[in-house]
């Protein structure tokens, strides 16, 4: 079966960390063009937090820039978001994508920031 699965996501206070999995599976991640991070604040459109392209480069949302990183483990077929200086305005349920020549998406985690 082909899919993603996140896993990772929880309650955190301001100031700390966590980091996200999306783990393949069925499939390569080098399969796609592009893996990427999305979250959904309620109330609020899905936004891009952060892109990792089948060849390494990577890009971010202004919003989380310098706090938090995108990386693989081609051994693991799985895609990371370290998030470092977590802020409440982080709350939001995460979800990972495999973007082109399909697109696939993951179930998504919640990530809860306490201030």
């Amino acid at each position: 079966q082909v899919r993603l699965v996140e896993s990772g996501g929880g309650l955190v206070q301001a100031g700390g960390s966590l980091r996200l999995s999306c783990a393949a599976s069925g499939i390569s991640i080098f399969t796609f063009n592009a893996m990427v991070w999305y979250r959904q604040a309620p109330g609020k459109q899905r936004e891009s937090v952060a892109v990792i392209s089948r060849g390494g480069n990577t890009n971010y949302a202004d919003t989380v820039k310098g706090r938090f990183t995108i990386s693989r483990d081609n051994a693991k077929n799985t895609m990371y978001l370290q998030m470092n200086s977590l802020k409440p305005e982080d709350t939001a349920m995460y979800s990972c994508k495999a973007e082109g020549p399909v697109n696939l998406w993951g179930q998504g985690t919640q990530v809860t920031v306490s201030s």
